[in-house]
């Protein structure tokens, strides 16, 4: 209990433990409050035993207790506030720790752990760390602080009883231990279905579509029901598991009481213990272990604090990747990749990779799916870090720039668009969150998507919604680069960007694309033949590596894998054969 205890103070921040530590100062306050109350109740209990009772006697006697009883409703009131304040302090400063720490962790993490393993941790566990484990962890404190200054008291009083006390302590915590040992798995596995039941309903949620497309309505809800049965009835197995044992901590301290009170009455009758102080233990035999009784229905719940804090740990223990490089200033924006190796795990997706890109030319990233373009293209921008090799910015390692400075000069548009839940205006503004609104209108402009803002119901402030979910994919893909205009950086990466997108809205998309890239380094991952045939450099992608390069024109004068690629894609989409090399223009590609 006490290690479980020490792990959670060690987590909390400085601030915020120091809030808690004099949380536990109020609680010993506290606990002396409660315990002169004995003392007021002797003084009385005395003078009408004695025959000696008089106004001063009563007097003193009700100013104890007023003055105990006051201090104590004040102390506790405080008491509470202070953990609140630090509970929900904790939770909060957790909560942007650790969304500050995903920040800087390799992409390979989010693609190897589930979204609902990290929503988890940044909402129940977090919440369960302000909230449950602040209660839990402060009643079972205040609880052994209670019942250690009142035994303290009897022991003054009378070792005898006091050493009955510490026996009844000794089964109690024996009974406590066994417990906490019994629900560690259960616990566990509560911490567990929790995280299942986040995962399940994001699952069920963003894929709804697909669900109702293949009509698996039912199968899929079915699924979801399963995992939220199963976190209910976890829940309550650790319920009725720790119903096994309270009631037998319960029984144990009255079972104590009773022992100290038979105690007490047995030394007043035998003459060794005064009428007045056996009158006290017996009173002090019903209210010595309140706090305690307290504290061993909470303290089954301390593993999952300790859980709590494990998870917390486990995430912001990922090391990062290295983020304390210097804020260079670049004469150019050359970038290189030398002998670059990478993989996922064990499987290699890079393969000894060398290539140039000169500032302010355009180049191509083609070839069979699976074949690494993507992952170049995170590579360069410092997504992950290379297991080998170098890539360099202006002939400086990217590992030795601040993670800042290198993201300023990248700007992204991705072929999956991710709107956030708020204003137009305010997802262009993504880019530039300073920017006026006529700057936010200037790239709406540039990037063609003026006119389709204007016609939805509030313009520029129409929310909309999660993902964008009520934008079309072109749509979505303009405002995305009117983003990136916004931020205005040397550098753009296009991932398959015109991929998704309807005729209708590939014109004024490739128009936009075409704004945004005047003057800048293009690395863009293409299909689309006069998208690839205008980049000034194409890079052949296979197995993780460079098969070919060259211009268009250089690579269809060789009989090689860009060549059948593009054959293999004139057939798909039905272009007539013309020209020296077949490409004679029927539609569009």
């Amino acid at each position: 209990m006490i290690a479980v205890l020490k792990r959670f103070f060690d987590f909390c921040a400085k601030e915020n433990r120091n809030l808690f530590y004099e949380t536990l100062i109020l609680g010993v306050l506290i606990a002396v409050c409660e315990a002169s109350k004995f003392p007021a109740i002797y003084l009385v209990m005395e003078g009408f035993l004695s025959k000696s009772m008089s106004g001063s006697r009563i007097l003193a006697g009700f100013i104890i207790l007023l003055i105990s009883v006051t201090l104590e409703v004040f102390l506790r009131g405080v008491s509470t506030m202070l953990q609140c304040k630090a509970g929900y302090g904790e939770c909060t400063g957790k909560r942007i720790e650790i969304a500050e720490h995903l920040r800087y962790l390799p992409m390979g993490y989010f693609n190897e752990n589930r979204l609902g393993d990290i929503t988890t941790i940044t909402t129940n566990v977090m919440e369960q760390l302000g909230d449950v484990a602040t209660r839990v962890v402060m009643l079972t404190t205040q609880g052994i602080l209670n019942t250690t200054v009142i035994v303290f008291m009897i022991l003054l009083f009378d070792w005898r009883i006091g050493s009955i006390c510490l026996v009844g302590i000794f089964i109690f915590s024996l009974i406590n231990h066994i417990m906490r040992k019994a629900n560690a798995e259960t616990s566990a596995k509560k911490v567990e279905a929790d995280t299942d039941v986040i995962s399940g309903v994001l699952e069920y949620i963003q894929g709804i579509s697909e669900v109702k497309a293949y009509n698996m309505v039912s199968a899929s809800r079915m699924k979801l029901y399963d995992t939220i049965r199963t976190a209910g009835d976890t829940n309550t197995r650790l319920e009725m598991l720790c119903n096994r044992y309270v009631p037998l901590q319960n029984i144990v301290m009255k079972l104590t009481g009773v022992a100290v009170l038979l105690a007490s009455i047995g030394f007043y009758l035998d003459g060794s213990l005064e009428l007045m102080t056996a009158i006290l233990m017996m009173i002090m035999s019903f209210l010595v272990f309140s706090g305690l009784e307290t504290m061993g229905s909470y303290s089954a719940l301390l593993r999952v604090v300790d859980l709590c804090v494990t998870r917390g740990k486990e995430i912001l223990s990922m090391k990062p990747m290295d983020i304390s490089g210097e804020d260079y200033i670049t004469k150019t924006n050359n970038i290189e990749m030398f002998q670059v190796s990478f993989a996922y795990g064990k499987k290699k997706i890079v393969d000894q990779v060398s290539f140039q890109i000169p500032e302010r030319t355009t180049v191509a990233f083609v070839g069979p799916s699976g074949g690494g373009k993507t992952t170049l293209c995170h590579l360069i921008a410092r997504f992950w870090d290379v297991d080998q090799g170098m890539v360099s910015l202006d002939g400086k390692n990217v590992k030795e720039y601040s993670m800042d400075a290198l993201m300023q000069h990248f700007s992204f548009v991705f072929q999956n668009v991710y709107l956030f839940h708020d204003t137009v205006a305010n997802n262009i503004r993504f880019g530039k969150p300073e920017a006026s609104m006529d700057e936010v209108i200037t790239a709406a402009k540039k990037a063609c998507c003026h006119d389709f803002i204007m016609a939805l119901p509030d313009g520029y402030n129409t929310v909309v919604g999660e993902s964008g979910a009520s934008l079309s994919g072109g749509e979505k893909q303009r405002i995305s680069i009117a983003r990136a205009m916004m931020k205005d950086a040397p550098i753009i990466i296009l991932d398959e960007a015109t991929a998704n997108v309807d005729p209708e809205n590939e014109r004024d998309l490739m128009e936009a694309v075409g704004e945004l890239t005047k003057e800048k380094t293009v690395v863009m991952i293409a299909h689309r033949l006069k998208t690839v045939r205008k980049a000034n450099h194409i890079f052949v992608i296979k197995k993780g590596q460079v098969e070919q390069q060259g211009t268009h024109e250089e690579l269809m004068e060789q009989d090689g894998l860009y060549r059948r690629l593009i054959d293999a894609r004139k057939q798909a989409i039905g272009w007539k054969l013309g020209s020296k090399h077949g490409l004679g223009k029927a539609c569009d590609c």
